[in-house]
């Protein structure tokens, strides 16, 4: 076990070093650059710019050098611990990342949180209740949580919720918390808003969960080893969470390696339409605004939880399940 984790540890640096190639290529694919859309947007408003502070533009951007050795330069400020400096606010991308980072890990967490206590009890119950009404109707609420889009679910309640009570539910904050300096009443100003996202954001995750769960537990009610459970007179409630759950668990943790940066983005649209102060926003804006190395940035952060989440997984599969054990062994 222990030459298995290291082994996974010696692995993240050279993945980090192939993504950061790949997320470079894929910040650099849209035609044009940071400074290009730049200037079209003063000449949309009727200024410009002359050829000289073009070029210097470019020299201080570091435009004016081929793409490997602005991927070389990134890479040199990376393995220092500098993320760069954002083209357009002209501020170190680190610190425009903390500025939002303890927000967006609260949020990920709470919706993680959420989708785990919700799925995980509903799919036993479905799977120990088949074919019962409430087991039909968490079925049909499953399907209709994958199928539904969770910026149109956002849609929808923001829409009812002003609606019928003229209350805006947008945003982490009430208006004159926004900008306050953290206190104990901006603590619960948070925690009387965080809720809506968190559903939202939760809810496809926790009904694919769900439908995991149950179908997981269904095949292994059958296995053998739950006949030979009871007739050694163990109940029913004793014996499925001893050994069923255990084994039908483990397809929900391997998830992690996914949905851990799924969560931390905030879905990119659902954190736009919500006005969530979290990254998802940031790394939408960087990307339309061609803000390649806060993009890139971003992108490799998301890269990097992946890669943590995947290990997570393994860690928590080869704790769970000691067949798992005898083979990282």
């Amino acid at each position: 076990m222990t030459r298995f984790i290291i082994q996974r540890l010696l692995l993240i640096p050279v993945l980090l070093l192939i993504f950061s190639v790949m997320v470079f290529a894929l910040v650099q694919a849209p035609p044009g650059d940071f400074l290009t859309s730049y200037i079209a947007t003063l000449a949309s408003t009727g200024s410009s710019l002359d050829q000289e502070t073009i070029a210097m533009l470019e020299r201080q951007f570091g435009l004016d050098q081929p793409v490997h050795i602005q991927y070389l330069r990134w890479m040199g400020r990376l393995l220092q611990g500098d993320l760069g400096l954002s083209l357009e606010y002209q501020r170190p991308n680190a610190e425009l990342i903390a500025e939002r980072l303890g927000l967006t890990v609260t949020l990920a967490l709470s919706a993680f949180v959420f989708t785990w206590i919700v799925a995980i009890p509903l799919g036993i119950y479905s799977a120990t209740h088949r074919n019962t009404i409430l087991d039909y109707l968490t079925t049909v609420l499953n399907y209709i949580g994958v199928a539904t889009p969770n910026f149109m679910l956002a849609l929808i309640l923001m829409w009812w919720a002003y609606s019928r009570f003229g209350v805006s539910i947008t945003g982490l904050f009430s208006r004159e918390f926004e900008q306050a300096p953290w206190s104990l009443a901006k603590v619960i100003d948070l925690a009387k808003h965080i809720w809506l996202p968190m559903i939202v954001l939760g809810i496809a995750g926790t009904a694919r969960l769900t439908r995991v769960m149950r179908a997981n537990l269904l095949d292994e009610l059958n296995k053998p080893y739950m006949i030979s459970g009871r007739a050694r007179g163990l109940s029913e409630w004793q014996l499925v969470m001893k050994y069923p759950v255990r084994l039908a668990i483990n397809p929900l943790i391997s998830t992690i390696g996914w949905y851990l940066p799924e969560l931390f983005s905030g879905s990119l649209i659902v954190a736009t339409v919500m006005n969530l102060q979290n990254i998802g926003p940031l790394l939408l804006r960087s990307l339309i605004n061609q803000d390649m190395y806060l993009a890139g940035g971003i992108l490799l952060i998301y890269c990097f939880l992946a890669i943590i989440g995947t290990l997570i997984s393994d860690l928590l599969l080869a704790w769970l399940d000691p067949r798992i054990r005898m083979e990282k062994s």
